[in-house]
């Protein structure tokens, strides 16, 4: 097998200011170096790795306008899940905790201020 990791997310917001701050304060990202393009936005990073790209769109037709264009979810991997439930508490973050023993994983499925889908897993 090739394919190790996913490397990073590719977003079009219209409100790239809340999705800077939820993506910073729900997941812990960070706000970093972006390289210099045609195309406004952020970088967020996990670490040394800039895992979620946003870019910011002014036309909200803009987003999805593609038919065929769909994404379920993107998943991360993370570790203590109790202080993670905390955070998403102290914020009134909605969430859905799945314990899935027969895969060892407890997995917390959240969704961003765009209504993108993630699931952050954790070991048991």
């Amino acid at each position: 097998m090739f394919i190790q990791k996913l490397d990073h997310v590719n977003l079009r917001t219209a409100q790239l200011d809340n999705m800077i701050h939820w993506y910073t304060t729900i997941l812990g990202l960070h706000h970093g170096e972006k390289p210099k393009s045609a195309s406004p936005g952020a970088w967020l990073y996990a670490g040394a790795t800039a895992i979620i790209h946003l870019v910011e769109i002014k036309n909200t037709d803009a987003i999805g306008a593609e038919a065929n264009l769909k994404l379920e979810h993107f998943a991360l991997t993370a570790i203590d899940s109790a202080g993670f439930e905390a955070i998403l508490q102290e914020n009134k973050q909605q969430y859905k905790r799945v314990d899935q023993a027969s895969f060892n994983t407890i997995q917390i499925n959240l969704w961003d201020p765009d209504g993108n889908h993630i699931h952050v897993d954790f070991v048991m």
